[in-house]
């Protein structure tokens, strides 16, 4: 039986003083083969994130079947404040961790991040530059990766086929770049072309990288409403990211930008000197009054939309009418044939 009425009834939820949630999901099974060492890298991402986030940031960590000792680390940090909330499971893959973060919160913006990610001061405020400089702005990377221009971003180079604000650059840290394709095994991952030049969306106050990668990434909270589906069968892989997190943004008519300097750093699951020394260089960051970014919702028009990304993957795309693009945006012949 029940006796009396709950007094949680009918109560509306008083408004937080956060409004950018950062969602960590954690699968570390073991200290064995591949993650030998990546407790160690969780530690560095996790203190590197509690000293460059502002104070009105809310920490969601998904413990994604990871052992005994990564899990009661997890619990200490939840019980010394250090973060907000703690979701335990098994490992259901990591796009059904992060939809678990997401779920029962409405955060304007929402940080989706590997958990051997190494942020660096000032990230947060660099990518609210770009929200506030493109406004059609859906996922902003503060790792610009320059093999990515043509990765979901028909709409702004459609907008920008024939404008001099869109050009090719000098990548602002060469090293950021070079230190990405070691961080996954791959030191060819980047040609001389790609060393030497990003495709840069310039704007009035702010410059912008077009394209944005996955493993980390600050997405419009909008993005993920209204979603048809909201459950993945694979655990990781099998395009369940493009089709979760890459697709939602298209389809909502929303840009993929980076911004132009690198602010974050994929560290893998080896730890190297340099972390550690980055991590000791961090300014710890206490202010409560930084200022979300004005965020207005774009009306995306299907059609038009379907119609865009057709031309662009066709047509566009194709010899030699990309090549000749890329040398309009300031390539040479040469180095056009290698991007």
């Amino acid at each position: 039986m029940r006796k009396g009425i709950n007094p949680q009834k009918d109560k509306v939820e008083e408004g937080m003083e956060e409004y950018h949630q950062v969602l960590v999901p954690v699968y570390i099974p073991n200290e064995e083969g591949y993650f030998k060492q990546s407790f160690d890298v969780l530690k560095l991402c996790l203190t590197s994130l509690f000293k460059t986030c502002h104070g009105r940031t809310y920490f969601t960590i998904v413990n994604n079947g990871s052992h005994d000792e990564v899990t009661n680390y997890l619990d200490s940090l939840l019980q010394s404040n250090q973060i907000h909330e703690l979701i335990h499971t098994h490992n259901i893959g990591k796009v059904n961790a992060v939809y678990k973060g997401i779920m029962g919160h409405n955060f304007p913006l929402i940080t989706v991040t590997d958990a051997d990610v190494l942020f660096l001061n000032d990230w947060q405020q660099e990518t609210y530059k770009v929200f506030g400089e493109f406004p059609k702005s859906g996922v902003v990377s503060t790792t610009p990766i320059s093999k990515l221009l043509k990765y979901h971003t028909y709409d702004t180079i459609w907008k920008y086929w024939f404008s001099r604000k869109l050009r090719f650059t000098k990548p602002k840290n060469q090293l950021a770049l070079e230190r990405f394709a070691e961080s996954i095994e791959n030191p060819e991952f980047y040609n001389s072309a790609h060393l030497n030049n990003i495709l840069t969306l310039k704007g009035k106050s702010a410059n912008a990288v077009i394209g944005a990668g996955h493993f980390v990434a600050t997405y419009r909270g909008d993005v993920f409403e209204g979603l048809k589906e909201r459950y993945s069968a694979y655990k990781l892989g099998g395009k369940s990211v493009r089709k979760f997190f890459d697709l939602p943004v298209a389809e909502k008519g929303y840009w993929r930008l980076a911004t132009e300097d690198n602010f974050t750093y994929h560290m893998g699951n080896v730890t190297e000197p340099w972390m550690q020394e980055a991590l000791e260089k961090m300014v710890v960051v206490e202010d409560t009054s930084v200022q979300l970014p004005q965020l207005k919702k774009i009306k995306n028009n299907v059609i038009i939309s379907g119609f865009k990304r057709f031309i662009f993957e066709k047509i566009l795309l194709k010899e030699p009418i990309w090549s000749r693009f890329l040398r309009a945006k300031g390539l040479s012949k040469g180095e056009s044939g290698k991007y």
